[in-house]
């Protein structure tokens, strides 16, 4: 679940007090979301819940932790246990030596996790909201540019209208005289694409071809197994993170005007303990 979408359902569930529902005059934000992030902090220590680039995902080790702890007190507790069991090991201490949960070191670290943990969530949904605003031509363009940063040849694109289940196909040699060739389709839409709309894609993917499928909205768990399970055909799924990471990976190789259509500036933050 998106982290946002996390916080805002929790808050809906529970009645806020005034010092939780209060802001923070320096950032606008409110206060309850800063104390979720805080204490899930401890839960991601724990192996409980993974935070990764705005998601949040319960591990099957905090499912069983949910159904052990039904008391959020004792849940916190061993949360916090987990957490201090955690930071011992990693300045090579014995449990009982672990910092205080509210010592200085221990809120300066999740200080830290917690700012990357925001500054990483809003560079991805940024990121994520302005490639579903693209226009699906320009989309289509931006995919090939990224495969020309990769090293292929992109010998058709295609225009306006209606394609035949094929966007762009690229080759290995500027003549497309060597095998593979690669079929690419291309969706920029919010729906994830289920098995129905993958094997059609399939159908037009000859022994010879590698398909290539892009989907901004992802694809269903079937799909994802379906693709793996071809024996004859190749299929690769992209979906909008991995582009995205392609998209850094190759960002060095992409001409001038290829970066314009996804222009991306890094910028550091201090690393949180791991």
């Amino acid at each position: 679940m998106q982290a946002g979408q996390a916080l805002e359902t929790l808050a809906n569930s529970v009645t806020l007090s005034p010092y939780e529902a209060g802001i923070y005059e320096s950032t606008g934000d409110r206060r309850f979301e800063k104390i979720v992030r805080f204490a899930t902090v401890d839960c991601v220590k724990a192996g409980w819940l993974i935070k990764h680039k705005g998601v949040w995902s319960l591990t099957d080790t905090g499912t069983e932790a949910y159904q052990k702890h039904t008391d959020p007190a004792s849940f916190y507790k061993e949360a916090v246990r987990l957490y201090n069991q955690w930071k011992a090991a990693q300045a090579g201490q014995s449990p009982e030596h672990a910092v205080p949960e509210d010592s200085a070191t221990a809120v300066e670290d999740k200080t830290v996790s917690v700012t990357y943990e925001q500054a990483e969530e809003q560079a991805w949904g940024e990121i994520e909201q302005y490639l579903r605003g693209v226009n699906p031509y320009e989309f289509q363009e931006l995919v090939a540019d990224l495969l020309r940063a990769m090293g292929y040849h992109i010998g058709w694109i295609s225009p306006a209208g209606k394609d035949g289940g094929v966007d762009i196909i690229a080759n290995t040699d500027p003549l497309g005289t060597r095998p593979p060739r690669i079929k690419v389709q291309v969706k920029r839409i919010s729906h994830r694409v289920d098995t129905d709309g993958l094997k059609s894609f399939i159908a037009i993917i000859n022994e010879d071809d590698v398909g290539l499928f892009i989907s901004t909205g992802g694809f269903t768990r079937e799909a994802q197994s379906f693709a793996r399970n071809q024996e004859r055909r190749r299929i690769t799924l992209i979906d909008l993170e991995r582009l995205i990471d392609l998209w850094i990976q190759f960002y060095g190789k992409l001409d001038d005007k290829a970066r314009q259509r996804l222009p991306l500036t890094p910028i550091y933050f201090l690393t949180p303990p791991n």
